[in-house]
């Protein structure tokens, strides 16, 4: 029986179209769609249990991977079988779930999956644009609790107009490049870079995202209605009690406020709340704590929140007693680490990153293999989290979503500043050592000092902040650099970095509906305060770039010769350039340059005589002598019939001087003449017709003797005619001579 298939169409402009079909594949999931747009399908399916999980939270995971067989590919590797997926998928799957969680009701804990998967590509549709709005559709058209519709397009601006969900080709070109998350009446979620773009052109991105996410809202719901809307479940909701409520908020709120003014350090100020907390629940009998545990937690939590939110809507003062413009306190220092290539300590105050910088070859590049896009990074940036860095103690499972998305937050902030004529692989590591508040922007902030510190030459430093957002419809606080607590608290994280001219990178989660842009654009503007103060402590602690990298960092020189080259600069098996790599203690790469058809060189050295070596050996190979000019040689090795010279600009680049061409009288020993290691100058003629070989001459640069007469040259046709007989008539041309007749015995 053929299946009923639904279809709604989103009209992109251009040409280009994203259908929303379901009713064919994966009928067995609670909500199922395939999304297209071209010749890219995702197919998105969504799961939630019919019973509650025994946890406080929503266990839900956004689950997405790209298939290599949609681009028609095996996966690299020993196993051919995707396994753990790659940066760039956990990136997508962040996205996604930052949009999804606040919308499912917060007393919903069942067990929730969300499996998106790319089943074919195309080269022109980047697939992670489309991920959101897979998400959502596919739960529109289950009996899942959810608030309303949400989409994710991808906004570009290239050459000054901005397009939705552009091609690769055209982001290349952009210079802004934002992924934007929305239901049709707010925005939820905004992370990209920019290249130094104002608050307002930022803003400007925003509006014209949403216009485009209402009209895929709007085609979810059509979709549904279509196929036929699902009347949502119903579940366990969780028990509450409004006087209790009540009771406890008496108890703690009063309390609490006066704690949060005092403006102790975090250690002081949560010891403070856990003792408040334990003094509520001792009011309480061992047969009311059983019955009422969980509450009373959750009602504890629930006062503190208000306590502390009143304090800096009603007074404008924070946890740790800062005002709502306030940075903490920083201190910095650069090269604190004695044998790495660069490194700096940033810390703000009660968040610390210890930043690294490795210089490499191309070879250290970042290789990116995914279905979607293959390419390489030379710049790179690595987070890591420790437990200890909030005082806690828990297992190490290897690296975290959270911290690839960190780590990818940074690098986009720093990477439009490394010059396109950065001879190096770039590595940077960030290992935030202590964090109460938005260690990522410390490590923009760490990585920028680490970086100038090993020389590379930014164009311009970048710095990083955190922003918070306190309201309750009608009042609100903008919050400088948040604590850990007051992003826990507050209505918005947002984090963002730039130079001095301008955004470089942004990340954007609200909790609330309805942010208004003039209270973004304030926020914006704020932060830029902000990152100019923060821009000013690093530049206080290194003004400019370092000139050179370190003494005991690896120097880095490319050079260039022509394609038909390399092979003989390698040698056979490599056998040429791993001598050269060993006699001058460097590291040497080659790569092809498709464009200019010629090979690059790379060579990487900490001795500069031995890079001078690699160099020369190169400049020897490219040597080509001018017909007719002048040289300086040196003889190197001695026969019978001449002399091999070398010239001395390019050592390793022979030619013979015949004996002929030592002097103008006859020498019948070369010696009379020439002795090993002597230096002479020599006239090049080029390629010699009669014996095609180069042609040098040391007698053509001396003065002809007086009364000298030259012989004549030789002529090998001398006693024939011009038919090849000689002058006694026969003819000795081998070709037309017969064979000679045998006489039999």
């Amino acid at each position: 029986m053929i299946p009923k298939v639904f279809r709604e169409v989103i009209d992109l402009g251009d040409g280009r179209t994203i259908s929303l079909e379901t009713g064919k594949l994966a009928k067995q999931a609670h909500g199922s769609v395939v999304v297209q747009s071209g010749k890219c399908m995702l197919l998105c399916t969504v799961v939630s249990n019919y019973t509650q999980a025994d946890v406080d939270f929503l266990p839900l995971t956004v689950d997405y991977r790209e298939k290599f067989a949609a681009a028609g590919r095996y996966p690299g590797g020993f196993f051919k079988r995707e396994a753990r997926p790659s940066d760039g998928e956990v990136l997508t799957m962040r996205l996604v779930d930052r949009v999804l969680r606040p919308l499912f009701p917060k007393d919903y804990h069942a067990e929730t999956q969300v499996m998106i998967q790319m089943m074919s590509h195309d080269d022109d549709v980047m697939p992670d644009a489309m991920a959101g709005l897979a998400a959502s559709a596919a739960i529109q058209l289950s009996d899942l609790p959810f608030e309303t519709p949400i989409s994710e397009v991808r906004v570009g601006r290239v050459n000054g107009e901005f397009v939705i969900n552009p091609t690769r080709a055209q982001l290349a070109e952009a210079d802004i490049d934002m992924m934007i998350g929305a239901s049709a009446d707010s925005v939820m979620m905004v992370e990209g870079e920019m290249d130094e773009c104002s608050e307002e052109e930022m803003a400007e991105a925003i509006k014209f995202a949403h216009e485009a996410i209402k009209v895929q809202c709007a085609a979810q719901v059509a979709l549904a209605e279509a196929f036929g809307k699902k009347e949502t479940r119903e579940y366990a909701a969780e028990a509450s009690d409004e006087d209790l409520a009540a009771k406890i908020h008496e108890l703690v709120y009063a309390k609490t406020y006066e704690i949060a003014k005092a403006g102790s350090a975090k250690h002081e100020r949560s010891a403070a709340f856990s003792e408040i907390k334990e003094e509520v629940v001792n009011s309480f009998s061992e047969e009311e704590q059983a019955e009422y545990g969980k509450l009373i937690s959750k009602y504890v939590a629930k006062a503190q929140k208000i306590a502390i939110r009143d304090l800096t809507l009603n007074e404008g003062l924070r946890l740790d007693g800062r005002k709502t413009t306030d940075i903490r306190p920083i201190w910095c220092e650069v090269d604190y680490l004695p044998s790495t290539h660069g490194s700096s300590i940033f810390t703000r105050g009660e968040t610390q990153a210890l930043a690294t910088v490795t210089l490499g070859t191309s070879r250290e590049a970042n290789q990116i293999d995914m279905p979607s896009y293959e390419g390489e990074e030379t710049f790179y940036l690595h987070y890591n989290f420790p437990p200890f860095s909030t005082g806690e103690a828990r297992p190490l499972r290897g690296t975290s979503r959270r911290e690839v998305g960190h780590g990818n937050l940074a690098q986009r902030a720093l990477k439009g500043m490394i010059p396109a004529d950065c001879p190096y692989t770039v590595r940077v590591v960030s290992e935030v050592l202590e964090s109460n508040g938005s260690s990522s922007m410390a490590t923009v902030c760490s990585g920028t000092m680490a970086l100038m510190d090993a020389g590379v030459q930014l164009k311009k430093p970048v710095s990083g902040i955190a922003m918070g957002l306190i309201s309750d419809g009608d009042n609100y606080a903008v919050l400088s650099d948040i604590l850990g607590d007051e992003d826990h608290l507050g209505d918005m994280d947002f984090k963002v970095t730039g130079t001095a001219d301008g955004i470089t990178a942004c990340q954007m989660d609200i909790k609330i509906k309805g942010l208004s842009y003039e209270i973004l654009v304030k926020a914006l503007k704020q932060a830029r305060d902000g990152r100019l103060h923060i821009l000013k402590k690093l530049t206080d602690t290194i003004e400019t770039p370092n000139n050179d990298v370190k003494t005991h960092a690896p120097k880095m020189i490319t050079r260039r010769i022509p394609n038909d080259m390399i092979g003989a600069f390698i040698g056979p098996g490599g056998k040429h350039i791993q001598e050269l790599q060993k006699e001058t203690e460097t590291t040497i790469v080659i790569t092809e340059d498709p464009v200019t058809e010629e090979g690059i060189i790379e060579i990487l050295g900490t001795k500069p005589a031995g890079m001078d070596a690699v160099i020369a050996k190169i400049e020897s190979m490219l040597f080509k002598p001018e017909k007719g000019s002048v040289y300086e040689v040196k003889v190197i090795k001695m026969l019978d019939f001449g002399a091999v010279v070398e010239y001395t600009e390019a050592p390793g680049n022979e030619v013979l001087l015949h004996v002929s061409e030592l002097a103008w009288e006859r020498t019948d020993n070369v010696t009379d003449v020439v002795n090993l290691g002597d230096i002479l100058d020599v006239k090049y003629f080029g390629i010699d017709p009669r014996t095609r070989k180069e042609k040098v001459s040391r007698k053509a640069i001396l003065p002809k003797p007086e009364g000298f007469k030259e012989r004549p040259p030789r002529d090998n046709n001398r006693g024939r005619d011009n038919r090849g007989r000689d002058n006694r008539g026969r003819d000795n041309r081998r070709d037309d001579r017969k064979p000679r007749e045998r006489k039999e015995d």
